[in-house]
């Protein structure tokens, strides 16, 4: 048994700090432990010995005869230490510290709580908090925590699938209270208050390696390890996480574009997917995911069916489709022409079929109908609607969607849109048929879309490599001189030059076939179109005046051949709490304005680069939106994938933003370039080159 999973096998639990006074938060887990049927030992621990309800109490850890696989600290914070060193002379794996007063006061609470951790860990004793309210094993009734949930007159206990880890202790098990309300299994639910030793998302992947986990939740505060998230995802073990702090602004936030659209926070968001774990934004929602969760179908595609009673709920059905990032299933002319035989001429047969009322006098119409959609290979998932249908009625639609359930092994999502009272054993028989139900049909398609995250085949998560790469530029190279860099690394940069001098400018203009593009290359000078930094279409009569006037910006001058017309598009890399994120999105001036863009985290999986691109709602114009030329998709890709390999190994933090890479109808070409570094001290930014 690993120190961790002792939060669920514990075979013997310590209470430090127990005590028999009446609404002492000492007593709670004695009476949570008897009151619920705890099996293993039970282990008070009090100055004063003696017994404590009943039970032999002893005056230190060391004092308890045989092993203790758990302690769970409940004394005031400044005698937490003392009780960690007592952990580690009895040989203690894991010590739950319920008490205060530590790095949520401020720099003294740190400072104490880091010296906790410190001890903790050179006696050998992981650490669950401080700060937290503890952990619960619904299978193994573990209950080493003083949550008031475990003192209500009635609260279900019986064994679950589904894991449950919070940050947040009272949010964590206040949740838990409305899984339970729900119908839902909790099998486990932890709370890991300040992270200080071990972590929520290290509770997630131990819970991941336990066999009869269905799925495993998550409210996380602070920004995930990105090695654990992998090993997680690899698990195979579907999970959903609520993660607090959307609105805070992300990181550096924004000299460049790449900076102002690679939030951490949006990092986080790519980094998910690709992971294929589900990020929710509230508890209603991470409980609908779980729902999903606790039942063994999967989908083996996005594709949707929906069948109705109501017209109505049928179309919202189909509008929330796509918005949940899936397919309205095109069914089979052989799917159609079937249910034609079954629907009411007065219904519909194309997808959402609606069976309309008629199902109320004749219950085989679901029967019929889902057997059709159950067949159809385009189908993946079907979302039954039904509204205010009462006991008798729900019962027969039940059987109905059972049956097809286990015939096709395809999920049914089950949206009912009505009141409880009208069918008060509705929710027990949708379980009992391990069938997920929601209110409305946009809470449905939601949950079905986390279940298609979760399923959809991926790449085997990848973690950078240890080769030894190509070096990051200087902290001081200049746009000529990241050009080079790019073109040595296969990627297309115009044919260019700086110039010395107005008579070297009109003999640039003439080397380059023509009018061409002068810019000015000042290190610091970020935007510089906005700065009258650029001139385009320079012939060799002006060339004299546009060195004047860029050189006078206060640097030196850039001449470059003129590229085609295309599309233009951002691709950025920058270094980010989780890793190097690259970024491809529409380009130009209209970056941040229309803010269309995908994000993966290196190194890239085989087809990451044409899934990026297939991401973007501006890939229309790439695809030759309103009779225009069709840009050369597979050279952007190349583009993207070059990025990453160039900057795979570039150490400390940096953002590579290249505004705008030109798409042409064969090749694509990077128009500009900008590089920024952070150096050794942090309250001095170098930024160098320059961007349009």
């Amino acid at each position: 048994m690993s120190a961790i999973s002792a939060l669920w096998n514990a075979e013997s639990i310590a209470v430090v700090g127990a005590t028999e006074r009446p609404g002492a938060l000492g007593r709670k887990p004695l009476d949570f432990l008897l009151r619920h049927g705890y099996k293993g030992r039970i282990l008070p621990v009090n100055p004063k010995g003696g017994e404590i309800l009943g039970v032999p109490a002893y005056t230190s850890l060391r004092e308890i005869p045989g092993p203790v696989d758990l302690a769970l600290i409940m004394v005031s914070a400044e005698r937490v230490a003392a009780a960690v060193d007592d952990c580690a002379a009895a040989g203690v794996p894991l010590a739950i510290v319920a008490s205060s007063g530590f790095a949520e006061t401020g720099a003294e609470g740190a400072a104490l709580q880091a010296d906790l951790v410190a001890r903790a860990r050179a006696g050998g004793v992981r650490l669950i908090g401080p700060n937290c309210i503890g952990a619960v094993s619904f299978n193994n009734r573990v209950l080493a925590t003083f949550s008031p949930l475990f003192g209500a007159e009635s609260v279900p206990f019986e064994p679950g699938t589904l894991g449950f880890v919070s940050q947040s202790g009272a949010l964590g098990f206040g949740a838990a209270s409305l899984a339970l309300q729900r119908g839902l299994r909790p099998g486990w639910v932890v709370s890991t208050g300040n992270d200080a030793d071990v972590t929520a998302l290290e509770v997630l992947r131990e819970l991941a390696a336990e066999p009869d986990v269905s799925g495993l939740l998550g409210y996380l505060e602070d920004v995930p390890d990105i090695d654990t998230l992998r090993v997680l995802s690899a698990s195979g073990k579907p999970v959903a996480l609520l993660k607090s702090g959307r609105t805070e602004a992300g990181g550096r936030a924004a000299a460049s574009h790449t900076g102002a659209l690679a939030t951490d926070d949006r990092v986080l968001d790519a980094a998910l997917r690709q992971l294929g774990i589900v990020r929710v934004d509230d508890i209603d929602e991470l409980l609908d995911v779980a729902q999903a969760f606790e039942f063994p179908l999967r989908p083996a595609g996005p594709r949707v069916a929906v069948v109705t009673t109501s017209g109505g709920s049928g179309i919202l059905a189909a509008d929330a489709v796509e918005g949940a990032g899936l397919e309205l299933s095109d069914l089979a002319p052989e799917s159609i022409a079937a249910l034609s035989e079954i629907v009411p001429p007065f219904g519909s047969v194309e997808n959402p079929v609606d069976i309309t009322a008629t199902v109320l006098s004749d219950p085989t119409l679901f029967d019929k109908s889902l057997d059709v959609l159950i067949a159809d290979e385009s189908v993946d998932i079907i979302i039954a609607c039904f509204c205010v249908m009462a006991g008798p009625d729900v019962e027969k639609a039940v059987t109905a969607l059972s049956k097809a359930a286990r015939k096709g092994g395809k999920p049914i999502l089950v949206a009912r849109t009505g009141a409880d009272f009208l069918a008060p054993d509705a929710p027990a028989m949708l379980r009992d048929a391990q069938l997920p139900d929601y209110p409305t049909p946009a809470r449905a398609l939601r949950a079905a879309s986390a279940l298609w995250q979760v399923s959809r085949p991926r790449t085997a998560p990848a973690a950078p490599g240890d080769g030894p790469g190509t070096p990051a530029p200087a902290a001081a190279a200049t746009e000529p001189e990241l050009k080079r860099l790019l073109a040595d690394a296969g990627i297309t940069v115009p044919r260019g030059r700086t110039v010395t001098d107005a008579e070297d400018a009109v003999r640039a203009v003439r080397e380059l076939g023509g009018p061409a593009v002068a810019k000015a290359v000042v290190p610091g000078l970020l935007h510089k179109s906005e700065a009258g930094g650029v001139l385009v279409g320079v012939t060799e009569a002006e060339a004299p005046g546009a060195y004047a006037k860029l050189a006078a910006l206060g640097g030196a001058v850039l001449f470059e051949e003129l590229a085609p017309e295309g599309v233009e598009v951002l691709v950025g890399a920058r270094s980010t709490a989780l890793g190097t994120v690259l970024t491809v999105g529409l380009g130009g001036v209209f970056t941040e304005l229309l803010d269309d863009v995908s994000h993966r985290l290196l190194p890239l999986a085989p087809g990451d680069a044409e899934s990026m691109i297939g991401e973007l709602r501006g890939a229309a114009l790439l695809r030759g939106a309103r009779g225009r030329a069709a840009a050369d998709e597979a050279a952007l890709a190349r583009v993207l994938e070059g990025v990453a390999g160039l900057v795979a190994s570039w150490p400390g933090e940096f953002e590579l933003d290249l505004n705008p890479v030109r798409v042409l109808p064969e090749g694509a070409i990077v128009l500009d370039a900008a590089y920024t570094t952070t150096p050794a001290d942090p309250a001095a930014p170098v930024r160098t080159a320059t961007e349009a």
